[in-house]
């Protein structure tokens, strides 16, 4: 008898790194492309934009990082915390644990016979991963990962920031201002578009949703930045 593995390609063990990352980047473009469009309306000079951009750059990778890092280190001690109380309970009442983790099989589906034998050989193989998995929702794919959130959200912030700071670099005075907006554009359909391939959904759909957002934000900005013509600085 032949054997064949079945292998099928799901996307939630993504959901810690492409989250961080995807708001990452979309921070940096949107951020940071806004702040240009801003000071440029207001009649900022070259140097004074680039200068601003690099500092959006460095302030807002350093703000995500801290901020990512802190919310997920919070679920992170959530966690924990539900861990160490439903390790104490498993040690002071195991047979009411048995019997809560055979009515969660039981309200999934499973006979209550076969609810209490699963819920006896998972208890025996490992008790406190069975009710964490199965009674509080935690497992390894989707626990929370603090660094590689914060890492990956100053990371993904700064490669976002930099499209803005190329498009500075390499545009003439005269053009600069179209050039930042086109690049921001292209670049939050590209985001989109990848984050949607990444995550099994719409490339269309997803490029549409974080463009439109972006160039409500820059159009905001530049908006506000005219308001306040300050001359080449």
């Amino acid at each position: 008898m032949s054997h064949s593995h079945h292998a099928e390609q799901h996307y939630i063990h993504r959901t810690g790194w492409l989250r961080a990352s995807v708001l990452g980047a979309n921070d940096g473009i949107i951020s940071v492309t806004s702040l240009v469009m801003g000071m440029a309306a207001s009649g900022a000079s070259t140097h004074t934009l680039l200068i601003t951009c690099i500092a959006g750059l460095i302030s807002g990778a350093t703000s995500m990082a801290a901020g990512e890092y802190i919310s997920v280190k919070s679920q992170a001690d959530i966690e924990e915390a539900d861990l160490k109380f439903e390790a104490r309970e498993l040690e002071k009442n195991p047979h009411l644990e048995l019997k809560e983790l055979t009515q969660i099989y039981i309200d999934r589906g499973l006979t209550p016979e076969l609810a209490h034998e699963v819920a006896v050989q998972l208890t025996e193989k490992d008790a406190l991963e069975a009710h964490a998995r199965d009674e509080i929702g935690i497992n390894e794919v989707t626990s929370a990962k603090p660094l590689q959130a914060a890492f990956s959200s100053a990371l993904s912030f700064s490669l976002g920031a930099l499209c803005p700071m190329l498009s500075i670099m390499v545009s003439p005075e005269k053009y600069l201002e179209i050039t930042v907006l086109i690049v921001g554009i292209i670049s939050l359909s590209l985001l989109g578009a990848l984050s949607s391939y990444y995550a099994g959904t719409s490339l269309i759909k997803g490029s549409l949703r974080v463009t439109v957002w972006g160039v409500l934000a820059m159009a905001f900005s530049t908006w506000i930045g005219s308001l306040f013509q300050v001359g080449p600085l």
